[in-house]
């Protein structure tokens, strides 16, 4: 077969061709394989595959060429020629609106070779490769990539033009902006792209094509360099730049470095210092490992938000460039993704930890498409078959760094009380919440009012049984008091008035540590008839009149002040005038008789309707029968039960007859918060009646001590502490392994039974982590009570030894698998509506201890870590601590202890 090149033409074509080429095929053999062959014009199009463009009279020349089968030389088509196609010969623009089939024809790769092979292509020009790309499930050439516009951040005033293809991943458009911008693929960067508004938007997911980020031609991409502190040039704000340069020439230790507290986020900086001191996880950022694993396509995670975030943090933490930084970035988005954690209000640590771990995994998770995986029950096969099947299971659905690092498996052993059915499960675990050892006992402060008017209120500090009732403190009030239980009413007394009246069955558990708890003596008189008592109960409040108007004798105007009493009435005595009297008796420590000055012949109009108090019940002025005390209702205060009489008491039938005085104050029945007069009874009522007794202000302040009134006496007991023995950590996991009975609330359903039982519950360990976090369950909460144990736990720095603990069989020629070595410590300072916390925390690098004070930071020495005050602990497995650097030498000094000391509580501020 001829060759083409024996054409003098095309012989002298071939002598400006480089390199030399192949023998040519024949016309038509050119024809069929351009044409019709496998590679050719009719090869159908493939997402991701290249085409080329030939100008359209150049191809109409060579299908001429070979058409005519004779090889003349004037129909000859030369090298290819695309010049008509390009705007310019400079940058090598396409022209707008070309047109295929009029202004050129596309090639697939292996043709055009072909023809580039055979005749060459115009000296100077570049091909023009076009990709296949899928648009609404059609195949399509781009003629036109997406032109871009590459802008470094530290010269925005350069911008270079690159073309990429929709099907181009965005990191070939950050590879391409760091070749273009000479910046090492070593340093780590990041696209911004400007919107049409002005508006700057992250590219975080550099894996998905250009197409489907929706970048458009001419739009401006921006790369920026993240700096040697950690931080990145977008965040610094003008406001920060004087901090910024104070900072500048700083050189620490990385890892020493405080977080500002933004406003009750100390919660957050500890759980954050204490998670930034986990070797493994921080190298895993530091050495931007994190990058290929994030995971943006996730359903449960943040579309990598978090996980970026979180790396920000421990860059610019472990830069050793920074004293201190201010966590604002990190805290929004932590409030974004968990409304709980919105705003500044005080929170808890360990759920802030819980968070930002489940947070970081689904962010990191090397699993992108999770699949189905039913939970298998052990149905009596061995352990370590269930086990490795569980935890395979989980890791076909879950792993990443925080699953490496963090993750660990229980075994879980329920038994059904009925059928004694046996199930047995193997759960993953990332922390352990382990309880601690609760006190049976409870101390409570109270205040005794004695029936005596000389003696002032006592205060007295019981200790009683946490589940005891309110009887149990009457009990321990008569050791000290030597008044008998049986005279005593319990009363929480709130806002000058009564809040709860509470009878002797009742539980302790119903009142706060925070109530105010008045234990009033009362007549122990009982009665010899049936259903009737010599003496009756009655609850009294203190009212002044103010300026205010006063609307027909109602609340309007009358103010509530000092202490309620509970005072016992004779039953035969119950009229205003007697009443008078015993109040004014009762009063008298701080109430004043009027002198002998004073004396008139008294208000005869004032007492004519007072001189008989209808029984209790009953109202001034009221006809209604007496319901009887037994019908009161429940918070009555009506003395009950067998009293033991009282003869020696001072009373009203002991004192000397004279003239009527002048009455200080004015009697009124009122309802049980003191704020309505009563001034009729409606029958079908039985409710206990509340006397007030009503003080004008001139005669309030002639006659009434306010400093008197209010002044009260401790007792020795309130010196009492109740001394709370230390507890071992080892004895905190041993409880949590111990065996249970499910709560009603939580009942298990037996597949045997077919029904929910109360039944008994074991977790075992079986697997444990390479960093174990053990949290100290400190805050109790029931239905009437919430409280924080400050009980001290001892926990070892180094050898915390889980041999005993671990249930798998063991390999004994590693005991180095089950010890674990401290690494930190979230501590809590203060109560349930107060608190405090910071970190102890052992650097990675230097095998230092450091306190940790939101954006204060100082050395420590071991001895001062443990406390009253840990509340999360962070252990390292010892054969992981040896993988990572070699133990720190013994021959080195200690830390000194003045070099810091963490504040005691007395002294620590709180938020």
């Amino acid at each position: 077969m001829a060759a083409v090149a024996e054409s003098p033409v095309a012989a002298a074509a071939a002598e400006d061709r480089e390199p030399q080429r192949e023998a040519v095929p024949g016309l038509d053999s050119q024809r069929r394989q351009i044409e019709n062959g496998e590679n050719g014009r009719g090869h159908p199009l493939r997402a991701g595959e290249s085409w080329f463009l030939v100008e359209q009279h150049w191809y109409k020349q060579w299908e001429v060429y070979v058409q005519g089968g004779d090889q003349d030389p004037s129909t000859f088509p030369g090298c290819i020629n695309n010049a008509e196609l390009f705007e310019d010969q400079v940058n090598w623009h396409l022209k707008k609106g070309l047109v295929e089939g009029e202004d050129y024809v596309l090639l697939p790769a292996a043709a055009w070779h072909y023809l580039v092979n055979w005749y060459g292509l115009e000296h100077g020009q570049p091909p023009i490769e076009r990709k296949v790309v899928e648009l609404s499930s059609i195949q399509k050439v781009e003629v036109y990539p997406v032109e871009l516009l590459l802008i470094q951040h530290s010269d925005m005033d350069t911008a270079h033009t690159a073309q990429f293809s929709r099907t181009d991943s965005v990191d070939l458009v950050l590879r391409t902006a760091q070749e273009q911008f000479l910046v090492s693929p070593q340093e780590e960067t990041r696209l911004w792209i400007k919107n049409a508004e002005g508006s700057f938007e992250r590219l975080c997911n550099t894996r998905v094509t250009v197409l489907d980020a929706a970048l458009k031609t001419g739009q401006v991409v921006i790369m920026e360099t993240r700096n040697k502190d950690g931080t990145w040039p977008s965040a610094q704000l003008p406001a920060m730049s004087s901090a910024s340069e104070e900072d500048e020439d700083f050189q620490g230790q990385p890892g020493i470095c405080g977080l500002t507290n933004l406003g009750n986020t100390c919660f957050m900086n500890s759980a954050l210092q204490c998670l930034s001191n986990v070797p493994q996880l921080t190298n895993y950022f530091l050495k931007n490992r994190y990058l290929e694993e994030l995971n943006f396509c996730n359903p449960l995670g943040m579309k990598g938000e978090i996980a970026e975030a979180y790396a920000d943090l421990v860059k610019q933490a472990w830069s050793g460039h920074h004293r201190s930084i201010v966590p604002h970035v990190f805290k929004t988005k932590v409030g974004h993704f968990a409304s709980q954690f919105l705003g500044y209000q005080q929170h808890d640590s360990q759920e802030l930890l819980s968070f930002l771990l489940d947070g970081l995994h689904e962010d990191l998770n090397r699993v992108k498409k999770k699949e189905y995986v039913e939970l298998c029950d052990a149905a009596g096969r061995p352990d370590q078959e269930v086990a490795q099947e569980a935890w395979q299971n989980h890791k076909r659905r879950n792993d990443s760094v925080i699953v490496d690092t963090f993750h660990g498996l229980f075994k879980s052993t329920v038994v059904c009380p009925d059928c004694g059915n046996v199930s047995v499960t193997f759960d993953p675990f990332c922390y352990l919440s382990v309880p601690l050892p609760m006190t049976h006992k409870r101390v409570m402060e109270v205040f005794f009012v004695s029936m005596d008017p000389r003696r002032k209120p006592e205060q007295h500090r019981l200790v009683v049984p946490k589940k005891g009732k309110i009887s149990d403190l009457c009990v321990a009030l008569a050791k000290h008091t030597g008044v008998s239980p049986e005279r005593m009413m319990v009363a929480d007394v709130f806002s000058h008035r009564f809040y709860k009246i509470y009878q002797l069955e009742e539980s302790l558990s119903s009142i706060l540590d925070r109530d105010d708890i008045f234990i009033y003596e009362v007549s122990g008189r009982a009665a010899i008839g049936e259903n009737s008592r010599e003496d009756v109960v009655l609850p009294i409040y203190l009212r002044e009149r103010t300026p205010a108007r006063d609307y027909n004798n109602s609340y309007y105007g009358l103010m509530l002040f000092g202490h309620p009493l509970l005072v016992s009435v004779p039953r035969d005595r119950l009229s205003w005038d007697a009443l008078y009297h015993i109040l004014l008796y009762r009063l008298s420590r701080y109430v004043t008789r009027p002198s002998s000055d004073d004396e008139d012949d008294g208000d005869e109009k004032d007492l004519e309707d007072k001189d008989n108090l209808p029984q209790p019940g009953h109202v001034a002025g009221g006809s209604s029968q007496d319901p009887g005390p037994e019908q009161a209702g429940p918070s009555s205060g009506v003395a009950g039960g067998s009293r033991a009489p009282v003869d020696n008491s001072p009373g009203p039938s002991h004192w000397p007859q004279r003239a009527r005085r002048k009455h200080l104050f004015t009697l009124q029945t009122v309802n049980s918060n003191g704020t309505s007069d009563r001034s009729t009874f409606n029958e079908d009522t039985h409710a206990q009646p509340y006397i007030a007794i009503d003080w004008e202000p001139e005669m309030k302040k002639r006659y009434y001590d306010e400093v008197e009134a209010e002044g009260y006496v401790k007792h020795d007991c309130v010196g009492y502490v109740l001394k709370k023995a230390p507890v071992r950590l080892q004895e905190c996991i041993e409880l949590f392994t111990t065996i249970e009975t499910l709560e009603k609330e939580n009942p298990w359903y037996c597949p045997n039974c077919k029904q929910h039982q109360l039944a008994t519950k074991k977790l075992d360990l079986w697997m444990l982590p390479e960093t174990l976090i053990i949290h100290l369950k400190r805050f109790s909460y029931t239905k009437f009570s919430r409280e924080k144990l400050d009980t001290l736990v001892e926990f070892p720095i180094r050898d915390l030894d889980f041999s005993k603990f671990v249930i798998k069989p063991q390999n004994e020629s590693a005991p180095e698998l089950y010890k674990y070595d401290l690494i930190a410590v979230s501590n809590h300072y203060g109560g349930l509506r107060d608190g405090h916390y910071t970190t102890f925390a052992c650097n990675k690098d230097s095998g230092q201890w450091h306190y940790f004070d939101d954006n204060s930071v100082s050395p420590v020495t071991e001895n001062q870590i443990e406390s009253k005050a840990a509340y999360v602990l962070f252990y390292q497995r010892q054969d992981v601590a040896r993988r990572l650097q070699p133990q720190p030498s013994l021959s080195d000094p200690p830390a000194s202890p003045a070099c810091g000391t963490p504040p005691t509580l007395e002294f620590m501020d709180i938020n």
